[in-house]
């Protein structure tokens, strides 16, 4: 008995108790299904008979697929387009909300809602009705004048920024972390370059951007893989249409596993999104130290 009581005092031994939990959870909900999709990627597999091995077929298919290409070119305009605009936007509203006042906390928590509640599927609904036809946007634009037979998620040249901006709009998460890294620099820099005559342009290309490098990097890392997995915005709102052109890459892997049945497809493509998030990460941090400042505060 006092040998198991000692056992259970030592400090490895609690560390190992303590985690645990996660270590079986990593295991046994990351791991595992993991592996499982990885065989199931070299396999014909629709979820109703058991798995073929047929090796490469399903990667290979996907280069004769057109709508995968498809879907590749229309989540990469949505990645490229989107989170740089998220970046600027959250950026600006942050240097905005710098300034304590009494209100300030309520305006932070106002920018931030729509980052908890923006991928929701109550939000997708909604901002589907406010783009419909007689939704809410052209109802607006009627008001002051503006024609209002615009199918905004009808059309092939607007429905993908409907969906952009949705994106976009949920920018509360990156701009908490530049309104924290922004309180990190010191006043005293813009002190001695107000000292030298530096005009606020001068002050934020020269002092606040080459600072902040490091939490765009991580900003832009994150959300990168967050847009490059977005699924709700496309799959609420249009399912694609009109023609494919908003058919996001998740999406696809949806339908193919679950509503087409192709699911050996699906695990294949869903490795080969890995790979593509993989290599743009990999790039990223390949890239970091031409354009982030680590010179320190």
């Amino acid at each position: 008995m006092k040998t198991i009581r000692s056992l259970f005092n030592r400090e490895d031994t609690a560390g190992i108790m303590f985690t645990l939990p996660f270590t079986l959870g990593f295991l046994f909900f990351m791991i595992v299904p993991m592996g499982i999709s990885l065989y199931y990627s070299f396999c014909k597999y629709n979820i109703l008979s058991p798995p073929v091995f047929t090796g490469l077929d399903n990667f290979k298919n996907m280069i004769a697929d057109g709508t995968f290409l498809q879907t590749i070119k229309v989540t990469f305009f949505f990645a490229f387009v989107s989170v740089p605009l998220k970046l600027i936007f959250a950026l600006l509203v942050a240097m905005l909300l710098l300034k304590n006042t009494k209100m300030s906390g309520i305006y932070r928590a106002a920018y931030y809602l729509p980052s908890i509640i923006g991928g929701s599927v109550a939000v997708a609904i909604l901002w589907k009705r406010m783009f419909a036809m007689d939704g809410v946007v052209n109802k607006l634009l009627g008001s002051i004048g503006i024609k209002t037979s615009i199918s905004w998620l009808g059309d092939t040249k607007t429905a993908i920024w409907i969906l952009i901006l949705l994106a976009v709009w949920q920018f509360g998460s990156s701009m908490l972390i530049f309104l924290s890294s922004l309180k990190q620099i010191p006043t005293s820099l813009y002190e001695a370059a107000m000292v030298d005559g530096a005009n606020p342009v001068s002050r934020f290309f020269k002092i606040t951007l080459p600072l902040l490098t490091p939490t765009i990097f991580f900003n832009l890392v994150m959300q990168m893989i967050n847009g490059f997995l977005a699924f709700t915005q496309c799959y609420i709102i249009t399912q694609g249409k009109p023609m494919n052109s908003t058919l996001l890459y998740t999406v696809y892997m949806y339908q193919q596993s679950f509503e087409f049945y192709n699911t050996g497809y699906g695990a294949a493509m869903a490795w080969v999104m890995l790979l593509m998030i993989g290599l743009i990460t990999l790039f990223l941090f390949a890239t970091k130290r031409f354009w982030v400042y680590e010179g320190g505060l």
